[in-house]
């Protein structure tokens, strides 16, 4: 009886404190702050009312940012990054007559084996991923002319028997007989064109400068697993290079 008692609703409107308590089980408690005249009945009203008030809110934000932010979508794959061993795909987004967003996402890590023990294993090696989106404007209309953008860039990467260009603290000049693993970030400008090839398919030419900053572990040989220590590193050069196939999604 008294598990019972305990599991029933009570309700108690408290005027001089403006509340309505409900009570559920023994440490059950929900309270409910309201205007003094208002019955749980109507008060219940205004809560689905402010609901469905959110919803469509909601609804309408989501409609007008489909309709504003994506009039315009291709699907892009970069041919000068595929010539580095890099899979690569990028969808672009127009924002109106002037602006698109372009979101490249390229990674190559699985070429690699970690083993270095196995036949696999290659001592000089880019082993990465990176993500890279950009701001372009276009001098005609999207997808179509010159096109000046802002980019920005991050990403993991594995680099091993390589004497990488235009890094700052290149020092002694034995960079390419070490390994290095870390997590890169930058940014950069670029400038490019895009040829409208039929109604469907584009082609693209783009080239970007820009800096690179990356922290790192560093390691005695390209195989050896034993760390020296940790460092940071700085690139002031090329950021973004492209040649690409566009297919227009919409």
């Amino acid at each position: 009886m008294q598990h019972q008692k305990n599991e029933k609703q009570s309700i108690n409107n408290n005027d001089k404190n403006g509340y309505v308590e409900i009570r559920k089980g023994k440490n059950d408690y929900f309270y409910i702050k309201m205007l003094y005249n208002y019955s749980y009945i109507e008060v219940l009203i205004i809560m689905i009312k402010i609901f469905s008030m959110k919803r469509t809110i909601f609804l309408f934000f989501l409609f007008f940012c489909t309709h504003s932010f994506a009039q315009k979508v291709a699907i892009k794959n970069n041919l000068a990054y595929d010539a580095l061993k890099t899979p690569n795909l990028s969808l672009e987004f127009s924002m109106g007559r002037k602006w698109t967003l372009d979101t490249q996402v390229g990674m190559n890590f699985f070429f690699y084996t970690q083993d270095a023990t196995s036949s696999r294993y290659k001592t000089k090696k880019a082993s990465h991923w990176l993500v890279q989106p950009e701001l372009r404007y276009w001098t005609c209309d999207v997808f179509n002319g010159w096109f000046f953008g802002l980019h920005a860039h991050g990403g993991q990467m594995n680099i091993g028997g390589i004497d990488v260009p235009f890094v700052l603290q290149k020092g002694d000049g034995k960079m390419k007989e070490h390994r290095y693993e870390g997590y890169f970030w930058g940014g950069g400008l670029s400038a490019g064109y895009q040829w409208v090839v039929s109604n469907r398919f584009n082609i693209e030419a783009s080239l970007g400068i820009g800096y690179v900053h990356t922290r790192y572990d560093k390691y005695k040989c390209t195989t050896c697993g034993k760390k020296e220590g940790k460092g940071d590193a700085d690139y002031i050069g090329p950021t973004r290079a492209a040649i690409s196939i566009i297919y227009m999604l919409k």
